[in-house]
Parts: structure tokens; C-alpha cells; sequence
């Protein structure tokens, strides 16, 4: 099978919708199809990358590290034909989302979507709320999922959030997998463990809590740095490593300072992405407090590395987090700080079996399979509309003639 991924968001552009497309990229190729990425330029882009067609584009908006294809819809189609692409699945509802919906209409290709984003909880990031509403965003939504063959949902969140925007394409919850051998290499050993813990300042007899992501304020890292004083009452070993970079990194170390917690909270910026396992294994403890996940990466990863989460609860990470050796889950920010102690204090030990069914679940090759029956169902179901269409009109033609022959035999 031959597939063209259209996105506006790809490496060198570091997020999580970059790593799901790699990653997808790499399973559908491991089982012998081909998949090509049309994407947006980007100036810290390779001159030449292979299977990756670049479209110009210009930075989206409040997210100038974000780009957002512009033109280039005959580029696009000149080699989407050339390469007799079987179908399209895009990855954003904007520039090269679009531009793959009328590669795929003149393809007369079958064209599935990813929901990535929960647009809803960035709108204060355009003209700060006051121009996009949520009544937007549902009517584009549906609008946009309505008119591909079928729309791939990364958590029950997100198919929920569909239906009740009116959504009626056919729809399958399908995570996105990780690399699980990026978590179990043979670099990743006690002594890289404690290289990083030293370099860190966090001794052995010292807890360790990380928290990675982009340092945005729709993580609510915010939350967690409140929590972290009450945190440091009951448990004055603990210590917070925030890494990650953002827009909201200088806001978050003002409040650091503002509660007085420098001795106890500390920020790393971005670590490269072959290093984050060690930042996993190192930690003794992984939490978030962010809502606005679709499904959120970080969570798996952190699985993978066996490191047990402390997470705000939703629907997605209460089925993830299903045996208490894995973590817990907490429902309101408020409750942060309770729950981490109270779990810290619980001393779980790991189940193995528990984290080797879990780490299946989690894996690429999950999500490639997965994601190969879903296209295979899409594909059926397309050629079962496109036989529909051709079968009305002479449906409509046997009809009329009915009627004729009905007149004149009156």
C-alpha cells in the first residue's frame, strides 16, 4: 500500500503529533508499505530527506515554532499521482490537511483523519479567546471529519468530544504507540541512572518527581508547582525536575520563587530526545496535572520506563493506569499533592507481568497493526460508497423509465 501523510506539525518541529507520525511512518514501513510526508518547510529542515515532499508555509499565529502550509496544492498533486498514492490520512484540520483532502477527491482515494488536537483548550492562543469560540471550533470540526471516510481517535475523550460536535464518519479509538525499545536500551543502566540524578543534585535517599513536557499553561504545570509546597511538608526529600521548554517557562520561575520553593524545584529546559529515557529511569515518579491531552505521550513513555504515574484522572489515563503497581489517578488539581503522598507512602512494588501485558498495549507495533485494520476497513468502505454512487444514477435512469413506461401504458 502505498500512503501520503499530510501535516503541518513534522521534525525537525519537536511535539507529540511529529513523534505519533514518525512512528507510524517507521511500523507501516517495517510491514512493507510505503509512506511518503507532505509537510511544511522549515528552516532548520535537511536540504534533501527522503520520502518527505516540503510545501512552503509561514508560523502559525501565537505558535511561531508551529508552520502552516500556505500553497502548493498542484506540487502536491502532481507527485501524489506520479507516486499513485492508494490513500491519505491527514494529521491536521488546516493547510496541509486541507490541501490532502482535495489531493485525495482528485485522487478518487480514500482520505482518513487523525484528531490530534482538542482545539478547544489552545483558543486563548488566538487573539487570547476573543476572535475563535468553541461554537467555532465544533462547526469546522465536524465539518472537516464529516467529509473524510473515517477519523482516528486517540483516546474515548476525543471520540466523545466528536460525537457531540455532530460527527457521523465512521470513527475508531486507536493510542498512539511508542518505541518501546527506546526505554529498554542497553545505554539506559544503573549508572546512567545516577550520573543523572548527581548531575541534578538529587541524592539516592532524595525523591525524585519529574514532569516533562512543553512548558505551555494548558499542562498545568502551574498546579503542580502549588501542590509542591504542601508536597515538601510531609515529605521534605522530595524534589521537582520540570524539563521541557515553552512560552510559560519564565511565568512557572516566577512562581517558584514566589512560593520559596528554589531549594526544591528545578528546570532543565529541553532535553535532546535520545536522552529523555534517562530522565524516566531516573525518576522515581511521574505527574502531570494537565487536562488538555487527546492522550498525552509522555504517559506511555514514562510507563514504558517503569517509572509510576501520578496523574489528573480522565477517561483515557483511568483505563491506562488499570493495576496499582502502574500509578493512580487523581480528580481535581486540588487533590495533586494528597494523592502523590499518600501513593509515595503505599510503597507498591512492580508487577512484571502487569508492565509486560501493559507494554503491548502501549507498543508501535500495537498502534501499526491497529492502525493497518483500520485502513484496510476504510478502504472497503470507500469502494462500497463509490459503488453506491455509480449504481444511483442508473437506479435513477431504470426509475424514470419506469415512470414513462407506467404513462404511456395508461
Amino acid at each position: 500500500m502505498k500512503i501520503g501523510f499530510f501535516t503541518d506539525t513534522y521534525f525537525p518541529q519537536v511535539s507529540g503529533v511529529a513523534t505519533s507520525i514518525k512512528t507510524l511512518k517507521h511500523e507501516l514501513e517495517n510491514k512493507g508499505h510505503e509512506v511518503y510526508i507532505f509537510t511544511t518547510t522549515d528552516p532548520n529542515a535537511k536540504a534533501m530527506e527522503k520520502d518527505i515532499i516540503r510545501m512552503p508555509s509561514v508560523p502559525f499565529m501565537s505558535f511561531k515554532d508551529r508552520r502552516l502550509v500556505v500553497r502548493g496544492m498542484w506540487y502536491a498533486y502532481r507527485i501524489a499521482k506520479e507516486l499513485e498514492l492508494d490513500l491519505i490520512h491527514t494529521h491536521t484540520e488546516f493547510g496541509a490537511g486541507l490541501l490532502g483532502k482535495l489531493v485525495g477527491k482528485k485522487l478518487k482515494v480514500p482520505v482518513i483523519h487523525t484528531y490530534h488536537t482538542m482545539y478547544e483548550d489552545y483558543l486563548h492562543y488566538v487573539a487570547k479567546g476573543k476572535v475563535l469560540r468553541p461554537s467555532h471550533v465544533k462547526y469546522f470540526s465536524r465539518l472537516f471529519a464529516n467529509h473524510t471516510t473515517g477519523v482516528v481517535c486517540p483516546s474515548e475523550r476525543v471520540i466523545d468530544t466528536l460525537r457531540s460536535y455532530g460527527v457521523t464518519s465512521p470513527m475508531r479509538i486507536i493510542p498512539t504507540g511508542i518505541e518501546i525499545e527506546k526505554f529498554e536500551r542497553p545505554d539506559i543502566t544503573e549508572e546512567t541512572r545516577q550520573a543523572v540524578r548527581a548531575n541534578l543534585n538529587i541524592s539516592e535517599d532524595q525523591l525524585m518527581i519529574l514532569s516533562l513536557s512543553r512548558i505551555s499553561y494548558e499542562k498545568n504545570i502551574q498546579a503542580i508547582i502549588h501542590g509542591f509546597s504542601d508536597v515538601i511538608t510531609r515529605l521534605p526529600q522530595a524534589r521537582l525536575v520540570v524539563v521541557g521548554k515553552g512560552p510559560y517557562l519564565d511565568t512557572l520561575k516566577e512562581l517558584v520563587d514566589e512560593l520559596e520553593l528554589t531549594d526544591y524545584v528545578q528546570f532543565t529546559g529541553e532535553v535532546p530526545n535520545d536522552e529523555v529515557a534517562f530522565y524516566y529511569h531516573a525518576a522515581d515518579y511521574f505527574v502531570s496535572a494537565s487536562t488538555s491531552e487527546t492522550q498525552g505521550l509522555t504517559y506511555t513513555e514514562a510507563m514504558a520506563a517503569g517509572t509510576p504515574l501520578v496523574v489528573e484522572s480522565s477517561d483515557y489515563l483511568d483505563n491506562l493506569i488499570d493495576d496499582p503497581s502502574l500509578g493512580t489517578t487523581f480528580e481535581f488539581e486540588e487533590q495533586f499533592a494528597e494523592a502523590l503522598v499518600a501513593y509515595i507512602q503505599q510503597q507498591i512494588p512492580k508487577n512484571e507481568h502487569v508492565l509486560e501485558t501493559k507494554l503491548y498495549e502501549i507498543s508501535a507495533t500495537h498502534f501499526g497493526e491497529s492502525m493497518l485494520d483500520f485502513y484496510n476497513d476504510m478502504l472497503a468502505y470507500y469502494s462500497s460508497l463509490e459503488l453506491e454512487k455509480d449504481t444511483e444514477p442508473s437506479m435513477k435512469k431504470i426509475k424514470v423509465k419506469l415512470r414513462s413506461f407506467k404513462k404511456t401504458s395508461m
